[in-house]
């Protein structure tokens, strides 16, 4: 069927490609008054979790010239709960004296956070102590007040340097440890030592790098390293693959960069001040919102002691609120298991036995093993591991070699065996290769009168939306919905389709036994080069379409039961209108298992 015939029969459905949206960072609000963080903790677990970054408060304790309320208001907030903060890093300059005095006031103001027990790091500034010092500078007031003695009590302080100016903490986040390092504002050749021995001891721990002086930014955002900077870029930062994120604060305007390791990989080195800003930056914080799910890094500059007051604030107080230009707010898009899996590849769970994909309903089974590369045999097919006996046969289109069908060691790392299908397929003329059922198959009489469940695990090339593989389908019925008796819509179209669109979305179009016409599902498009799980589900009345374990929203709510037989056999990897294949699909295909009645998404083959 070409797709001008197609669009007539979809009467208009078709999807409109949707951009894709940013997901906004939850509104930021007065933190709770209780303790409850404090008790129960972030949750580690979550894939969404927020590092909270605190830049130079120095204006604030400025002998008698500050003030602690902003910065105390920015610690309630970091411990009231909101956001999933799981650590709090200072980048120096706590004070702009680094006298007794200062350090007693801002001590006052972190005591909240060690009542709490909530984690934190801090490091000197150049206003801390006697700038022209490194940490070999002995005894200071700093020293006095945050040194490691302070982080005794701390669940992921692990160490400092003999000289107690530079430590590192491990924190636990979305299911897995992180390394931080608070680097001294002149760490020493001993410092930088230490900082390489702490990476080495802790090998597989993706790291971030905190330290008062690193990069410079012009009035445009664009940072660059300092002369200090390179120092630590070259003898620290470009041969050390886990530091993937450096902060630092010292210098104004705020910016960013990145830069390549010697590794060939990206590191992001962020600069963020506001001590120029309006009561000398109002304590203003750095929200890093990880989502490992999305691979991104959300940012966000607030000021939750302005927020406390915003319905009293003037003009110039509500626009300090929040910094909201391209140095402040933005997303980093980082592909976390690939960056991290030079020093940690993400474990690759063993495969699932096929004994305990074979609940109760299953009609067949079938996942796709073989040598990578092998072309699937024409002798030996695909073999039905249900013992049901539907098993598959090869069908190679004209003018198609052998390795239009072949088996792959990609794999989807949520489906039970680790191999899958590579299809190369296409259509006009139609090309590559595509399994069906064997003539003696059981499942060629089957209606599914009491529901069903199509599932499998299906991944896209990135030239699948180059015009030549639209209506590529994953699988369906080779007989037509006329050759069932129906003369609904259009009767050439197969009785049962999984089909995707030019836009890469699923359709799952059926003739039911109960209706004359197609009923519809239609689902969204789709991320190419990542593997999806897609099941089509019936419970005798009602399809539900389903994309990674959730429901989509175009299912129909007309009655449709079981799927027309127009005879003959199921297809897995072609699309054939009026009986005749027409083009066979292109991308990966991994596990595909069909069960007699409608499985719950927690029965899914998702694990």
């Amino acid at each position: 069927m070409n797709d001008s015939s197609r669009r007539t029969f979809l009467r208009g459905a078709g999807l409109l490609g949707a951009g894709a949206a940013v997901s906004a960072l939850p509104a930021l609000g007065a933190p709770a008054a209780s303790a409850t963080f404090g008790h129960q903790g972030p949750d580690t677990e979550d894939g969404r979790f927020t590092l909270a970054v605190l830049p130079d408060t120095q204006y604030l304790f400025d002998a008698d010239r500050g003030d602690p309320a902003p910065l105390d208001a920015t610690l309630r907030y970091v411990t009231g709960g909101g956001e999933n903060i799981v650590f709090l890093a200072h980048l120096g300059d706590l004070t702009e004296n680094g006298q007794p005095g200062e350090f007693d006031q801002i001590s006052r103001s972190f005591q909240h956070l060690d009542r709490r027990r909530f984690p934190y790091s801090t490091l000197a500034g150049n206003h801390d102590i006697k700038s022209s010092t490194d940490d070999q500078r002995g005894r200071t007031p700093y020293l006095d007040a945050f040194g490691p003695q302070r982080q005794r009590g701390s669940r992921t302080f692990r160490g400092a340097s003999p000289d107690g100016y530079n430590s590192h903490h491990v924190f636990r986040a979305g299911g897995r440890e992180w390394l931080l390092l608070a680097l001294d504002w002149r760490p020493s050749a001993g410092g930088l030592e230490w900082a390489r021995s702490v990476l080495a001891r802790n090998p597989r721990l993706p790291a971030i790098l905190t330290i008062h002086e690193l990069v410079w930014a012009d009035e445009a955002g664009q940072a660059r390293l300092s002369e200090f900077g390179q120092k630590v870029w070259d003898e620290l930062i470009a041969g050390n693959d886990q530091i993937f994120l450096t902060l630092n604060g010292h210098y104004w305007p705020p910016g960013r960069a990145v830069k390549r390791n010697d590794a060939g990989h990206d590191v992001h080195l962020h600069i963020t001040n506001y001590q120029d800003r309006y009561y000398g930056g109002s304590a203003m914080i750095r929200l890093y919102r990880f989502d490992l799910a999305r691979n991104v890094i959300d940012v966000r500059t607030v000021s939750p002691w302005l927020a406390d007051q915003a319905p009293r604030l003037n003009e110039l107080q509500r626009r300090e609120i929040e910094r909201t230009g391209p140095a402040d707010y933005f997303s980093l898009e980082i592909d976390f298991e690939s960056r991290f899996a030079g020093f940690a590849p993400a474990p690759v769970p063993p495969a699932r036995p096929a004994e305990r994909q074979l609940i109760r309903g299953t009609v067949a089974y079938w996942r796709f093993e073989g040598r990578d590369g092998a072309p699937v045999s024409a002798v030996d097919g695909v073999r039905d591991l249900s013992g049901r006996g539907n098993d598959l046969v090869r069908v190679t289109l004209p003018g198609s070699a052998p390795e239009a069908l072949r088996f792959s060691s990609e794999f989807s790392a949520r489906q039970p065996s680790r191999s899958s299908l590579r299809f190369d397929g296409g259509k006009k003329p139609a090309r590559g290769g595509y399994l069906r059922t064997a003539d003696s198959a059981p499942m060629n009489a089957e209606t599914f009168a009491r529901g069903y469940t199509f599932e499998a695990f299906v991944k896209l090339p990135e030239d699948f939306k180059d015009g030549k593989h639209s209506w590529a389908a994953i699988f369906g019925r080779q007989g037509s919905g006329g050759k069932a008796g129906k003369t609904g819509d259009d009767p050439g179209e197969p009785s049962a389709t999984l089909s995707l669109s030019d836009g890469a979305a699923f359709q799952w179009a059926v003739f039911p036994v109960n209706q004359n016409g197609i009923s519809t599902c239609w689902g969204h498009e789709l991320a190419l080069r990542e593997w999806i799980h897609v099941a089509a589900v019936n419970d005798g009345r009602r399809t539900t379409l389903y994309v990674d374990g959730c429901p989509v929203l175009r299912n129909p709510k007309t009655a449709a039961a079981g799927i027309a037989n127009p005879g003959g056999s199921w297809l897995i990897g072609a699309y054939a209108y009026d009986s005749i294949v027409e083009q066979a699909f292109h991308g990966w295909l991994g596990d595909v298992r069909v069960v007699g009645r409608a499985l719950e998404p927690r029965e899914f083959m998702l694990g």
